[in-house]
């Protein structure tokens, strides 16, 4: 054979090789290659919408923290002003229960005073009534001088 035959033969040969190609061999490749690309886009644009859904998500849950320290804070004011409130008006309760057992203590120890008052007067008065006995050297009866003895613890 001569070099154009086979050069010639060798082309219709490459020729029917690219025909072969191109009608059965391309088409499923490109699909293939087509379907990893859609696919590739796909998965970016899935990235893409969680990593925006994800700055969203993000930006709400500052926002709802913002919101429950600020909730937070109001809640412990409160707590502390009832707790204030709490103390002063126990504060406000000893104070009176104190003054009350002072004023109580003041009275008993008047009424003592009272009555330590009326007995010291008592034997004074009969102190004096046996001192007048003794003088007059005679007895005095209480029954009838009661007015008399009346008048004298008065003084006394």
């Amino acid at each position: 054979m001569n070099i154009n035959a086979t050069l010639f033969l060798q082309a219709i040969v490459f020729a029917i090789l690219v025909w072969f190609t191109m009608r059965y061999i391309w088409p499923p490749v490109m699909k293939a290659l087509d379907e990893r690309a859609q696919k590739i886009a796909d998965g970016l644009a899935a990235a893409d919408k969680a990593k925006s859904e994800l700055a969203n998500a993000n930006k709400k849950v500052d926002e709802q923290l913002a919101l429950t320290r600020n909730e937070t804070t109001k809640l412990l004011a409160d707590a502390e002003k009832r707790a204030a409130a709490i103390v002063a008006a126990a504060a406000g309760q000893a104070q009176e229960k104190a003054a009350k057992i002072v004023a109580d203590a003041q009275a008993e120890a008047d009424a003592s005073s009272v009555r330590a008052r009326e007995v010291l007067r008592e034997q004074v008065a009969a102190l004096a009534v046996k001192g007048a006995e003794q003088i007059l050297q005679r007895e005095v009866n209480a029954s009838v001088h009661a007015e008399l003895l009346g008048r004298l613890k008065t003084e006394l």
